[in-house]
């Protein structure tokens, strides 16, 4: 399978050059270390910094939290983190796909400004890209990666004291596969029989975590669960026996072909009982059922390692972020995953807990990206924040200081035809309205007022009521496009 303009790096690097000069010297080899050293870093003590986990839950929609008034399911750990923290509750992802949302995370840019659109993980990104992980390794910290890595050759080449991770979109639940390697020193790969996934990542993360160190440490605790196939932890097996599961309101809309919805939309092949594939989901009890009972076992694993740093007296000078690489489809339109620009699939939860920065109990209304993880641990951490980056610290936002924030924003889409048919697509979103281009020949759009519409039922476009919104959308978007970069040409899967 090849690619159309997947390596259009000359106008990436053009338009990241400046930026990119900054922090580039701070990507050389890492030199081998002894035996004796393989979990220490070679920078100086800083133990004044804090320390830094980051929870990278797998299509979590907003809405999948006890905190969130989801009445099915219970997410005390999470829970904590949001009241001990600030909510962000209009937090998005800018590609809803594993991969690319991965790469967002860590790099602060936008998926066509990295090149990684799609999850085609193999090959790795620029070395010229810095992670905010290689940046803070090179302030002092102990780094590392335990879990769901999924991103361009699984991040692997980059400085991480401990590895402990895989490249997939998911590994065997109870025979997975992980890759494990120590301060740069590539290890094995193994499978590891009997062991449950995420229990698995948690425990060589706490193993790392009791390690004794001098440095802050920074973990990237990434949990698999509920991708599908959706095996569920052995204790939570039989959770939900007997409980109704509510059909949402659009499920049925299919029988009347999904009134206002574009071809685009009607024809992937993404709806609930008709894919015969390894993502595919067979009736909606089923997927919800399932989905949340993997977050249950997520909370569990969260809960374990808050419990640690309670007991090692590092819990407030630790910075605790929760979010998630993207949504997820539960039924709605009757359809399952995500990918598309609608709700469900781009909005995700954001909390972060601080108590030396942020105050418990707040609770921010502006919209914030991916993208703004990477700045927001930067400044936290007090390291430089790279000029290229294309997310902005939400520091002063979270302590109440709104002015110039964001009121729009730009979502992408790449990955087509595999492997559900989704068309490419682009738009912008700002706080009332939404706007989605299907840009492939014939193009298709939809817009939504989501202040009036939040379920977005009612397509608006070409409406001559919204005709002068409609038109300041479509001029956004390509606004938006250019001032990150988008070189305009259209990009696209080739099967």
């Amino acid at each position: 399978m090849s690619k159309l303009d997947k390596n259009s790096g000359a106008s990436r690097r053009e338009f990241l050059q400046a930026g990119l000069a900054l922090t580039s010297a701070s990507l050389a080899p890492i030199a081998p270390l002894s035996t004796a050293l393989l979990h220490a870093s070679s920078q100086p003590p800083t133990r004044k910094k804090p320390n830094i986990v980051f929870f990278y839950t797998e299509a979590q929609r907003w809405d999948a939290l006890g905190l969130a008034g989801n009445a099915l399911l219970k997410t005390p750990h999470m829970d904590r983190i949001g009241r001990e923290g600030v909510v962000f509750s209009n937090s998005f992802c800018t590609n809803a796909l594993c991969a690319p949302s991965r790469a967002v995370v860590l790099t602060g840019l936008y998926s066509h400004s990295t090149g990684a659109l799609d999850n085609d993980a193999l090959e790795a990104l620029p070395a010229d890209i810095p992670l905010f992980t290689d940046l803070l390794h090179d302030a002092g910290y102990q780094t590392a990666m335990c879990g769901k890595a999924h991103g361009p050759n699984g991040f692997k080449e980059r400085r991480w004291d401990y590895y402990f991770a895989f490249n997939a979109p998911a590994t065997n639940y109870y025979d997975p596969i992980f890759h494990e390697s120590f301060a740069g020193k590539r290890g094995e790969t193994r499978n590891y029989p009997g062991a449950y996934a995420d229990d698995l990542a948690t425990d060589r993360a706490l193993a790392w975590l009791d390690q004794k160190r001098d440095q802050p440490f920074c973990l990237l605790l990434w949990h698999q669960s509920p991708h599908a196939p959706f095996f569920r932890a052995k204790k939570y097996l039989d959770l939900y026996n007997g409980v109704p599961i509510p059909t949402p309101n659009t499920f049925w809309d299919y029988t009347t072909r999904f009134p206002g919805k574009p071809k685009a939309f009607i024809d992937a092949k993404n709806k609930i009982g008709t894919m015969q594939t390894g993502d595919g989901v067979r009736c909606l009890e089923e997927l919800v059922k399932d989905y949340n009972a993997g977050f249950a076992g997520v909370d569990d694993n969260i809960g374990r390692v808050l419990e640690w740093l309670e007991k090692s007296g590092e819990l407030d000078n630790t910075i605790i972020v929760l979010t998630s690489d993207h949504g997820y489809f539960l039924g709605e339109w009757q359809a399952f995953d995500k990918r598309f620009m609608h709700e469900p699939s781009i909005h995700t939860p954001m909390m972060i807990r601080y108590p030396k920065a942020f105050q418990a109990g707040g609770k921010v209304e502006e919209m914030v990206l991916n993208l703004d993880v990477a700045p927001t641990l930067l400044e936290l951490a007090g390291v430089p924040v790279p000029a290229h980056l294309q997310g902005h610290s939400v520091v002063k936002l979270a302590q109440g200081n709104h002015a110039g924030w964001r009121k729009d924003w730009l979502y992408e889409y790449f990955e087509y035809p595999r492997a559900e048919y989704v068309q490419p697509h682009r738009g912008v979103r700002t706080e009332r309205y939404k706007f989605i281009n299907y840009y492939l020949e014939p193009q298709e759009f939809e817009l939504y007022d989501l202040q009036e519409d939040p379920a977005e039922l009612k397509n608006l476009y070409g409406d001559p009521r919204y005709a002068a919104i409609q038109k300041h959308l479509v001029q956004r978007l390509e606004e938006l496009r250019r001032e990150t970069g988008d070189d305009g040409t259209v990009r696209v899967l080739d099967s």
